[in-house]
């Protein structure tokens, strides 16, 4: 028997084996495979939330020591012994906080009135801060009222409250009781105060903005600061 072939084909599969390995080519690493991003991820970033009250009370800010005139555009009906109709109207943004803005609001001679805008934690809120030449309160005084609505930039409205109301009835303005004031603000143009009763009434006067006058007296019931205008007394 000739064991040479029996042998050739036993040495010739290791050997085969061994030059089959030693021939390939090493296989490359594989790189990871990314994770696809989430949709929270690929998300545009949403834009910063509105705040239309901080708007409007930085637009009034930006006048602040500034003086300007206005004309009544709207008066119905005419009530008796009107005391604004033939006067000089003036507003002065006299003092400007990041939460409140006050402006007196002069009448000829008559320096007994000043608007307080303030921010609250559920909006704005604006008093009518009346007073007499001695400094004292008038008798009808911080009344006014709190936004009910979001409102925009330009324009807040306030309802009456119930301070108010009862103040209005205990005096016998019950006509005042369903009292809302407006105010308007188009930054270096105009400027409006309104009031508005369901009965009809509606007062306005609007200031031009685009024009300062000179500052007028300190307010009374006010402390002096620098800036207000001389005294005609």
């Amino acid at each position: 028997m000739n064991t040479n072939r029996l042998l050739l084909p036993l040495l010739t599969l290791p050997a085969l084996a061994l030059l089959t390995g030693c021939g390939a080519d090493p296989q490359p690493a594989q790189a990871p495979i990314a994770e696809a991003p989430t949709a929270a991820e690929t998300a545009p970033a949403e834009p910063a939330a509105a705040d239309p009250k901080g708007e409007f009370l930085a637009a009034l800010a930006a006048h602040c020591g500034q003086s300007f005139a206005g004309r009544i555009i709207a008066n119905q009906p005419v009530e008796p012994n009107d005391p604004f109709e033939g006067k000089a109207l003036v507003m002065h943004v006299r003092e400007c906080a990041p939460d409140a803005v006050k402006i007196p609001f002069h009448v000829g001679d008559d320096h007994s009135r000043t608007w307080v805008i303030t921010r609250t934690e559920t909006g704005l809120r604006l008093k009518h801060d009346h007073r007499h030449d001695d400094g004292s309160e008038d008798e009808l005084t911080q009344y006014g009222g709190d936004t009910a609505a979001l409102g925009t930039s330009q324009r807040q409205e306030f309802p009456v409250d119930q301070f108010s109301i009862d103040m209005f009835e205990a005096q016998g303005r019950q006509v005042s009781t369903s009292n809302t004031w407006a105010i308007e603000i188009d930054p270096g143009q105009r400027y409006l105060y309104e009031l508005s009763r369901p009965s009809g009434r509606l007062f306005q006067v609007e200031f031009d903005l685009t024009t300062p006058v000179p500052n007028p007296p300190t307010p009374w019931g006010h402390p002096p600061l620098p800036g207000d205008g001389a005294s005609a007394e």
